[in-house]
């Protein structure tokens, strides 16, 4: 994983068309390791998360091609590596894993992102109707070894519709997304145990994934 680290640094210093297609021997390479990478990490997901079982490496990987049509940032590339494990794809409209690679920044995380309107609400209801089930879940000892909190890059301000502003689980029926993630250091993702790490990361996270999966049934 050290290429892959190391390309996407330089690419991060050097994030241009030019330099890119000068480079593009690199980013083959490092996408291959990456390729590698995700492929044993699925063969430790599955050993616990058999609803996996059909999906192929280099499927689950994201492009590392920006689309800036919308976005005032320009820059052609994205400067990390990711992949989405759910039994779909990757992560649409359904819970599952992500690995994030990225010199610094690394993560792995799991639940679902930002779900559609219809989703969501079917979640937030199994978290009133079933509160203690998914206390149990989040509170674990091993769950919160790894996992602190969930992340609240979208949470709503004030109490979500048809929910009182002093509901117990307020605080969690505010999120739109229901994530959690754990940041690994570029010592970690250097490791050669670094796949195991992260299939057991994932096995935490998998209680989670059943509840949310469970809602949407």
């Amino acid at each position: 994983m050290e290429l892959v680290l190391k390309f996407l640094k330089d690419l991060s210093k050097h994030n241009d068309r030019e330099w890119f297609e000068k480079n593009k021997h690199r980013y083959l390479q490092a996408k291959e390791t990456y390729e590698n990478l995700i492929g044993d990490v699925l063969k430790e997901v599955v050993k616990f998360d058999d609803s996996l079982g059909n999906l192929e490496a280099k499927k689950l990987i994201f492009r590392i091609y920006r689309d800036v049509r919308f976005s005032k940032d320009k820059r052609p590339y994205k400067t990390n590596m990711g992949a989405g494990f759910s039994p779909n794809g990757k992560l649409v409209e359904e819970p599952g894993y992500y690995l994030h690679i990225e010199p610094g920044k690394s993560f792995v995380a799991g639940g679902i992102y930002m779900p559609n309107a219809g989703n969501l609400a079917k979640i937030r209801q199994e978290i009133d109707y079933n509160a203690e089930g998914f206390n149990k879940i989040v509170g674990s000892k091993k769950f919160k070894s790894l996992y602190k909190a969930f992340d609240v890059f979208d949470k709503l301000k004030t109490a979500p519709k048809g929910y009182p502003k002093d509901h117990p689980m307020i605080e969690v029926l505010k999120l739109k997304s229901i994530i959690v993630s754990k940041e690994l250091s570029d010592k970690e993702v250097l490791d050669k145990k670094f796949a195991k790490t992260v299939g057991e990361h994932c096995r935490q996270i998998k209680p989670l994934n059943d509840f949310i999966r469970n809602a949407l049934a």
